[in-house]
């Protein structure tokens, strides 16, 4: 087989597909928890515990170039003037972050994981509805299911 038409083969199977569906709405949720870390769950945790605006949270490395105007706790300002730094604070933005979506996939897996269930258990009652006597069967054919039974048993037709 060519390598044009394993391609096609792999590309045309639904877990490729499954895949990118995933990869492309990921990315949109990553958007979107960046943007509720931003501009709630980091202005709240800063107005908590006194005005904390992790952004700003450095350590400086390098030295200060000469003529800089700029502020000199302010972690983008610094880091556009090429002042050599470690920002620890956008480590625990990224931290913030990552527990925001490992909560809510957990959420949604645990949602799935509950439907499934949910899902199997009505199948397995559904199989079993015949010989449950609380689901009402229809009489007649109870009748006809009596009489196959004896056919067989007798080695009758059937």
């Amino acid at each position: 087989m060519s390598l044009g038409k394993e391609f096609k083969k792999f590309v045309a199977r639904g877990n490729v597909v499954d895949l990118a569906v995933g990869v492309v709405i990921g990315a949109a949720f990553s958007g979107i928890v960046t943007q509720l870390t931003e501009a709630i769950i980091m202005p709240l945790i800063g107005w908590i515990f006194g005005d904390i605006d992790f952004s700003n949270w450095f350590l400086q490395l390098g030295e200060i170039p000469e003529g800089y105007e700029g502020a000199l706790d302010n972690y983008e300002q610094l880091k556009e003037a090429g002042v050599a730094m470690i920002g620890y604070g956008a480590l625990i933005t990224a931290v913030i972050n990552f527990f925001i979506v490992a909560f809510a996939l957990f959420m949604l897996v645990r949602s799935v994981n509950k439907i499934t269930e949910d899902m199997q258990r009505k199948a397995a009652a559904t199989e079993d509805s015949s010989k449950n006597a609380d689901v009402p069967t229809n009489p007649e054919l109870d009748v006809l299911k009596k009489i196959l039974a004896e056919l067989r048993k007798d080695g009758g037709a059937a």
